[in-house]
């Protein structure tokens, strides 16, 4: 079954290759791989600057972004343009792979987890489409291990749903896709501007966030500082019930330590006894809408698994939580989780024939790589990878998005978002 997703070429088409070289770069890079103990082709890259304005003669083939595809299918193909510079396509593969397999993977994993959260609330809950795009959160900014990293996987993430407390996520994908705001938040308390009130404070620290936020919104209350379990049953199930009922608005309760999958669980039971629920139209019980909860302290897949496993069997709609994750979803893959590689296919000779490239090492036929130029067609399975040659009329997927300077394609964040779903 199709489970990677490209996504993230066009984020650094623009930024990267957008940007022509000069000679001052050569000068630097020439002296710096000197020092480094690497020869240097000057006259190589100073023929780019000068015949090409520093534009990199390249053409750039790749899969529509949000294309979901097998293990296997050639996402992007790179040519040069220029003869001379023939040594250019292997040159920018560590820049171009990385650009792909991050942003890509993080796709990936994050449309698993959708797929995990969805058969749940369309067994559930009455309205499942409006309540997935805010089932999973991404708490992972400061998880991640630079702005750029929060901003290539924050802008994955928001593919597949709409909650994101990462700013840099967000303007990637305004910056680099035209997404005017591709996800949103909410006021939310974080354990310093609760524990600032004390432990004899926490109610009116909780009543405070009623106060400056719930009205007709949704307000986030992190609720673990001391005690979760006195917090639900008698902070807000007693002192703020009423307060929390007549706000109009709702409260987002946030269990953030303890057992991941029994604390919050049972905090759902305790907001049942204590605010009621009603029965919705598929028979499960859905919490007094002016309370939800949010679980966001570094659970797995499995975690969530269970969680929505046992609200089931108490009876409970999924719609009840949503999840929270940071560096589940940022920074726990790397290249081999998909077993992200680009190689040379083929070479043209001086007559203009090509030549197919390919490895084969006898002891890892795993590690086999594709012979020959690519194209990708459709069909009923997904994308497939075919040679050039035996295209004939079929429709190549892979289609020219970059050449010598210029992006040819620019897709928007809802085109990408689309296709993915």
């Amino acid at each position: 079954e199709p489970d990677v997703v490209f996504f993230g070429l066009q984020m650094f088409l623009k930024e990267y290759l957008g940007r022509p070289v000069t000679r001052a770069h050569v000068e630097e890079a020439e002296a710096i791989a000197a020092a480094h103990g690497q020869p240097f082709n000057r006259d190589g890259w100073m023929q780019i600057v000068d015949r090409f304005g520093g534009y990199l003669p390249l053409r750039i083939e790749a899969l529509p972004e949000g294309t979901v595809l097998r293990r296997g299918v050639p996402m992007v193909q790179v040519v040069n343009t220029d003869p001379a510079s023939f040594w250019l396509t292997s040159h920018i593969e560590t820049a171009l792979l990385r650009a792909v397999w991050y942003p890509s993977t993080v796709a990936s994993q994050v449309r698993k987890l959708k797929r995990l959260l969805q058969p749940m609330l369309e067994k559930t809950a009455d309205n499942p489409d409006a309540v997935l795009p805010f089932s999973l959160h991404d708490f992972g900014a400061r998880g991640a291990t630079s702005l750029e990293q929060a901003g290539l996987g924050g802008a994955a993430h928001l593919l597949h749903f709409r909650a994101t407390d990462n700013m840099a996520g967000v303007l990637h994908a305004r910056r680099y896709y035209d997404a005017a705001m591709a996800g949103l938040s909410i006021p939310a308390s974080e354990h310093s501007t609760m524990i600032a009130w004390g432990v004899e404070g926490e109610p009116r620290a909780f009543a405070n966030m009623i106060d400056r936020f719930a009205a007709g919104g949704s307000v986030s209350v992190v609720s673990d500082s001391f005690d979760i379990n006195y917090a639900v049953s008698e902070i807000w199930g007693r002192e703020l019930v009423e307060k929390v009922k007549a706000s109009g608005g709702r409260v987002i309760i946030r269990p953030d330590s303890g057992d991941p999958i029994e604390t919050p669980v049972h905090v759902v039971r305790q907001l049942d006894y204590h605010f009621g629920s009603s029965l919705n139209g598929k028979g499960f019980k859905v919490l007094h809408p002016s309370v939800r909860v949010l679980q966001g302290d570094g659970i797995s897949t499995a975690d969530m698994n269970q969680i929505l496993g046992r609200l089931e069997g108490f009876g409970f709609s999924s719609e009840n939580i949503a999840f929270a994750m940071g560096s589940a979803i940022l920074q726990k893959v790397n290249r081999d989780t998909y077993s992200f590689a680009m190689k040379a296919n083929a070479r043209q000779d001086e007559t203009g024939r090509w030549h197919d490239l390919f490895k084969r090492p006898a002891t890892m036929n795993v590690k086999a790589s594709k012979a020959g130029r690519q194209a990708v067609v459709n069909t009923p399975a997904g994308p497939e990878a075919v040679r050039i040659d035996d295209l004939g009329d079929r429709r190549n997927l892979l289609v020219p998005v970059w050449e010598n300077g210029r992006l040819l394609k620019d897709w928007s964040f809802a085109e990408v978002r689309e296709r993915a779903r």
